[in-house]
């Protein structure tokens, strides 16, 4: 995202271990997480030996550090070159009470140095911090390896998903989401509780789709907001053979729309469309809701809430747009393969080209000039990470699936928004959404972040979740 990700740097030490191991794990640490852009917060030479955390001085000093610049910080790391004291790393975290993700690292043995001189022992060190964090009801994340050097491709890519689960935590906190409009009665699979939403920090706030077309009415058309609205419409995409009365009509929508946003900070939509805009209004507000999950506004169909959150929830792991689409049809031959699709409003980041266009679908029972306004366009191959959330009424609690994909270049001519996505085991993933009841909609990004998103949901937040491999 647009804001570097800051961590705060916890460098464990062990009076008799060898300090030079300690002094050594500050500075590889440190300048590993220099060298892939991250900011860092450490205690300084001057502050303790090394500026590690060893006593209980040492981790009052740590905490009131951390604690004075507790709005910069994203996540704690706690780095092990030797054992380590596991007192002042817990200590610390305590008194630090950030309230944010914790990684910890240990540094692997050389069997050429396991000489009182170079013997790490962090291994066992790491164990025992875990433990007191445990005891302590800290959560924390775990390196896939038990030790791996801070200074190996493997840590970079650790440090690559700790991030994506401190931005989504970061990002969970006071999230905003508007609901335009009534869901259609016809769409009972996304019903949503807004009580469980609100108890898990995440606010709703509702306008009458009425009360937009209202507003729409009140705008002049050489207003020079609309005016503004309707060349960033144009310049989106190619909008050739769209009557211009229907471009106008759709400037005015999304000028309303962006002022709803501002108005009440919000962090994304979820609009009313089938069929009442349409019907009554006369276009499709799919570029509309393109545009804003282009620009990490995410906006969801059919005032799909829980969809919503988890277009958000991808984009806070991958740091891009998200897209909401329909699980829809099989692909012939190929268990591990389906066509997913909308109508669609899909980021135009996610297509090899797009143009706009009139929805096939509706316009059947509302007639074509009334359905002009979908994106649409092949989705281009691709790495891919999907993600459900909803909330099960029955059990009170926020539930939700995740695992990772591809978009391919299978053959295949449909119209609105469409792609092949291939899901390893993809058969066992349908039986577990039918089973667990879950919607038709799913949340897709161009990332690779199951495991960054399972930790942070699961771990953190403790959802209820599955994910699938």
């Amino acid at each position: 995202m647009a804001n570097k990700t800051t961590f705060a740097v916890i460098i464990g030490n062990r009076g008799f271990f060898p300090d030079a191991l300690a002094q050594e794990g500050r500075n590889n640490i440190l300048d590993c997480l220099k060298k892939n852009g991250y900011g860092s917060i450490a205690l300084s030479l001057k502050d303790t030996k090394f500026g590690t955390v060893e006593t209980f001085d040492d981790a009052k000093k740590c905490a009131r550090l951390f604690k004075a610049n507790a709005g910069k910080i994203d996540g704690i790391i706690v780095t092990l070159p030797n054992f380590g004291d596991e007192r002042g790393v817990a200590e610390t975290i305590k008194r630090a009470d950030l309230n944010v993700p914790v990684l910890i690292q240990a540094e692997p043995d050389t069997q050429s140095k396991m000489n009182i001189s170079g013997r790490r022992d962090s291994f066992c060190g790491k164990i025992s911090v875990c433990n007191n964090l445990r005891q302590a009801g800290i959560p924390y994340t775990l390196t896939k390896s038990h030790t791996v050097k801070a200074d190996s491709a493997e840590f970079k890519k650790e440090l690559e998903d700790f991030a994506s689960v401190c931005r989504i935590i970061k990002g969970m906190d006071n999230v905003r989401f508007g609901a335009l409009g009534a869901r259609p009665s016809a769409f009972n699979t996304v019903r949503y509780s807004e009580k469980i939403l609100e108890y898990e920090g995440i606010a709703i706030e509702t306008l009458d789709l009425s009360e937009v077309l209202g507003r729409v009415d009140r705008l002049k058309d050489n207003d020079r907001a609309v005016q503004n609205k309707l060349k960033s419409i144009k310049s989106y995409v190619a909008t050739k053979g769209i009557p211009p009365e229907i471009l106008l009509k759709m400037a005015k929508f999304g000028l309303v729309v962006d002022r709803w946003i501002k108005d009440n900070d919000l962090n994304g939509t979820a609009i009313q469309c089938w069929t009442s805009l349409e019907e009554f209004f006369g276009i499709v507000p799919c570029t509309l809701m393109s545009m804003m999950s282009e620009s990490l506004i995410p906006s969801a169909c059919e005032v799909d809430i829980t969809g919503l959150l988890a277009m958000y929830i991808l984009q806070l792991a991958g740091g891009s747009p998200s897209a909401l689409l329909d699980w829809n049809n099989n692909f012939p031959d190929s268990p591990d393969k389906c066509v997913v699709f909308h109508c669609s409003n899909l980021p135009k980041s996610f297509f090899s080209s797009a143009k706009m266009d009139f929805q096939e679908i509706i316009a059947g029972s509302v007639g074509k000039d009334n359905t002009y306004g979908t994106v649409v366009g092949r989705i281009a191959p691709n790495k891919a990470t999907f993600l459900r959330t909803t909330t099960d009424d029955i059990n009170g609690v926020i539930s939700c699936y995740v695992g990772e994909g591809e978009f391919t270049k299978d053959k295949l001519e449909t119209f609105g928004g469409y792609g092949v996505l291939k899901i390893p085991n993809m058969q066992i993933l349908m039986q577990y959404i039918c089973r667990c009841g879950f919607e038709h909609h799913v949340a897709v990004n161009l990332c690779s972040k199951a495991d960054a998103i399972a930790e942070a949901l699961e771990n953190y937040l403790g959802w209820d979740l599955y994910l699938h491999s």
